[in-house]
């Protein structure tokens, strides 16, 4: 410590900070002045000093200073136990750097206060919601949030007394022509409209659902009236500049310009995104840089290179540019974790040497191959070098065009031998399954379903479908994406399978149209159907095309992760961090929009950047105070990573294997799950009873008042209105979740009726026994397949007739050589045919 505990303090006002290379904070311009700091002195009295200096009133400013050794986070000097705390810190250096900011600066520039002590929450990760507690808990209706703008969003939740619909009800629509689904269609959302609403945001209407419940939502959303969005127009700053696109699931480009369509390069430039990003496994990712650097025209090399971490650097000197990203616990996904993207070489331009890898030249000839089959290695190198500007030589192209004929040989093997029989034992053995092929020859996709999963979805799961891509660890040739469902004991139930080459918007168009009209076959009511996905590879508008009229719902995992990323490029200490991802969770189970708004108006008091990036983000395709949908307490669409073990690595590379791997899993599911349930004997499947019982714990602290046969006002930490015969609760958990939350439960107690009779019928042990009724049997004969290794091999190419084989001996010319016995020494013969007698 310094001498009589004192530190001269360098006082800085006037300027602006930003952002360094490494994420640290630089402060620019401004005047600076030295002022003693001592451990004794009070902060009014080094207020003052910093006053005097400056000719500035710094009753209305906030002083900041940085911790030995870390420029990246700002430490606020409050009180004066603060003060005595910046001079123990920094006595070691003898000065501290103290900045003097405004109030309206301290709006991007954020620190921890000490004040806030949210603690990092991680349940927005998880598939189902568990609720924490809200900051400022709304009980009655009419409340009015201002927002910090000025704008005040209105909750009325008065008006829930619609009539809901029955799902065993027939629906009109079903027999309707659709469009073309090779056309992509103008995805039309809420934010295109907002001078059409009828009603005003923040009035809460009564949705349709199911088995009684009723799903309260804003019948649309206006972003100009949501609150706290700042309407003032301003040049984006801070570290949420891309905020205007914060979430851009869809990756449909109609009519690309003609560059594109010359130099398909120009595609993969955005293809690796930053971090967060998420890819199925190594080989994935590994395939995607690579597209990503003959894109983007640089050469990169690998500093580690394994299969749980890969870490690549630009090759040339003192470049900065450098990613690296390994193998997530929690989901087996590969995950980038870091990455500088600034190429201080200027290699960037397009017009660096490419790195090519076998697997990217395998699948480039594959495409050209198809096209034309008779081209040849001198003309794929000429070709590949004009439209990716990657060198080869002649053998490297000839040894890609090997294995791609290899492996399209294996394909159509398959597709003209394998797949048809399978196709057809199928069906003889499961009727009411589904194969089909008719797109594979062209388009290398087929669909795969059996009668015991699609019957099973349509007598006892929620109207709710998970739509995700299955990744493959041993192939990267194509790609399975699954439509899933949760049985009544939130099980995951495998409806439907696809297999494609990418999975893009016409594949996931051309997969929903099929399982639509294999629903209609099982007489499912289409209209009101919740679907959940990642919302990104063309899934928002596939969605919308094929189901008109059904809601969808984003991965609330894959918001928060690109939120995270976003978050870690600007200069806020991990604490704060966790507490902005925490109201980032509140905001997305918030049942009412007044709890939404305090969620959001508690980011913005920290960063608007942040605040207006979540706006951006669609809110409601995941909040559960603007979504319409109903998807019963399920926020990711990661449940899909159940299906990862379901296919052994070793039968990846056969997709007749592929297939038949599956249909055993499922066969021997459903028999397991037929068999458990045999031994419950209560209404409600296990875990979900359970469920229950919390909320019945919770319902003896509560007081109940009649107001009519079926109305009830409840009263405990707020006021609530039970309508039973509507199934309502203004609270909205349970029209959000089809359970009845602890208010309805109180209601319940007091009139002596159960619970039970209030739950949706998909949550009963009922519809978990027709969930699992029927069966998939056996498919014999397929040891008579022959899969192995030599019938994968493509047969020799005949000699064409138009080059004669060219004969190198003339039988004209005369034997100029004599071939002499070796042993008589004699003409005419060989050691094994000498007659001469041995001596």
């Amino acid at each position: 410590m310094a001498e009589g505990g004192f530190v001269v303090a360098i006082c800085q006002h006037g300027g602006e900070f930003t952002s360094g290379p490494n994420g640290n904070l630089i402060y620019k311009g401004g005047e600076a002045h030295a002022v003693d700091v001592s451990r004794e002195m009070s902060l009014d009295s080094f207020k003052d000093e910093v006053s005097k200096v400056f000719h500035v009133d710094v009753t209305d400013m906030s002083f900041k200073y940085f911790l030995p050794n870390n420029n990246r986070t700002l430490i606020t000097i409050s009180c004066d136990r603060d003060l005595q705390r910046m001079v123990d810190f920094t006595a070691s250096a003898a000065q501290a750097d103290v900045f003097v900011i405004s109030r309206v600066e301290n709006r991007s520039v954020v620190t921890y206060t000490g004040a806030s002590t949210v603690k990092a929450g991680s349940n927005a990760h998880g598939d189902k919601r568990k609720r924490t507690a809200s900051k400022n808990k709304v009980s009655k209706s009419n409340k009015k949030t201002a927002s910090a703008t000025g704008v005040v969003v209105q909750a009325d939740t008065n008006d829930l007394n619609q009539p809901t619909n029955d799902l065993n009800q027939p629906t009109n629509d079903l027999n309707q022509p659709t469009s073309d689904i090779n056309q992509p269609r103008a995805l039309v959302t809420l934010n295109d409209y907002n001078e059409d609403f009828p009603l005003e945001f923040g009035h809460d209407v009564a949705f349709p659902t199911t088995a009684g419940a009723v799903s309260s939502a804003p019948d649309d959303l206006n972003h100009d009236k949501l609150a706290l969005v700042d309407t003032t127009q301003r040049e984006p700053t801070g570290f949420f500049d891309d905020a205007v696109n914060a979430y851009d699931g869809s990756d449909i480009i109609i009519d690309p310009p003609q560059e594109l369509t010359n130099n398909p390069a120009l595609f993969w430039e955005d293809i690796i995104k930053g971090v967060g990003q998420e890819f199925d496994n190594v080989k994935d990712f590994r395939a995607q840089l690579c597209k990503y650097s003959i894109g983007k025209g640089f050469v990169y090399r690998f500093i580690k290179n394994e299969t749980t971490r890969v870490t690549v650097k630009c090759v040339a000197d003192g470049c900065t540019w450098r990613l690296h990203a390994s193998e997530s616990s929690r989901n087996k996904k590969f995950v980038i974790k870091k990455m500088t993207d600034e190429h201080t070489c200027g290699g960037e331009g397009g017009e660096g040497q490419r790195r090519a890898t076998r697997q990217w030249l395998t699948t480039i000839i594959k495409q050209k191959l198809r096209e034309n089959s008779l081209l040849k290695p001198k003309d794929l190198v000429k070709e590949i070098h004009e439209e990716y500007g990657v060198m080869l030589t002649y053998s490297q192209v000839w040894r890609g065009r090997e294995v791609a004929q290899k492996e399209m040989f294996h394909v159509q093997r398959e597709a003209s031998g394998h797949l048809p029989w399978y196709g057809e034992r199928l069906m003889q053995t499961n009727p009411g399954s589904i194969l089909d092929l008719s797109e594979f020859s062209e388009n290398r996709r087929f669909i795969f379903a059996f009668h015991a999963s699609l019957e099973g979805f349509a007598s006892g799961c929620r109207p709710l479908l998970f739509l995700d891509k299955v990744p493959l660890k041993a192939t990267n040739e194509y790609k399975l994406l699954v439509a899933a469902a949760v049985d009544a004991d939130d099980g995951v139930f495998p409806v439907a399978f696809n297999v494609v080459e990418d999975d893009n918007y016409e594949n996931w168009v051309w997969f929903l149209m099929k399982l639509r009209i294999a629903l209609q076959y099982h007489n499912y009511p289409l209209n009101a159907m919740t679907f959940l996905s990642n919302g990104q590879k063309g899934l928002d508008a596939a969605v919308a095309h094929a189901f008109e009229g059904s809601h969808h719902a984003f991965c609330l995992h894959h918001i928060m992760e690109e939120f995270k990323g976003e978050l870690k490029k600007g200069p806020w200490s991990q604490q704060i961090r966790d507490a902005m991802v925490e109201d980032f969770t509140r905001a997305a189970q918030a049942c009412s929009i007044d709890d939404f708004n305090a969620s959001i108006e508690s980011i913005r008091n920290i960063s608007t950047e942040a605040a207006d990036w979540i706006i951006a983000s669609k809110p409601e395709h995941w909040s559960d105070a603007i979504f319409r949908g109903c998807r019963y307490d399920h926020f990711s669409s990661n449940i899909v990573d159940a299906f990862n073990n379901w296919i052994p690595t070793k039968k990846e590379g056969s997709m007749v294997l592929m297939v038949d791997s599956l249909r055993t899993k499922i066969m021997e599911t459903i028999e397991a799950r037929r068999e458990a349930c045999k031994s419950w004997e209560g209404p409600l499947t296990p875990s979900i009873d359970y469920k229950a019982k919390d909320e019945i714990t919770k319902a003896g602290k509560l007081t109940v008042l009649c107001s009519s046969e079926t109305v009830f006002e409840v009263r405990g930490s707020g006021i609530f209105v039970v309508n039973l015969a509507n199934w309502e609760c203004t609270c909205r958990r349970w029209q959000l979740s089809g359970l009845p939350c602890m208010h309805v439960i109180a209601v319940c107690n007091r009139i002596g009726r159960s619970f039970y009779d209030y739950c949706s019928k998909f949550f009963t042990t009922d519809s978990y026994r027709q969930t699992y009724s029927g069966t998939i049997y056996p498919i014999p004969d397929m040891d008579t397949l022959d899969f192995s290794a030599a019938a994968m091999v493509p047969p020799p190419r005949p000699r064409t007739s138009d080059k004669p084989r060219r004969k190198r001996l003339n039988p004209n010319k005369p034997t100029t050589l004599i071939r002499l016995c070796s042993r008589c020494k004699q003409v005419g013969h060989n050691k094994a045919t000498c007659e001469a007698a041995f001596l």
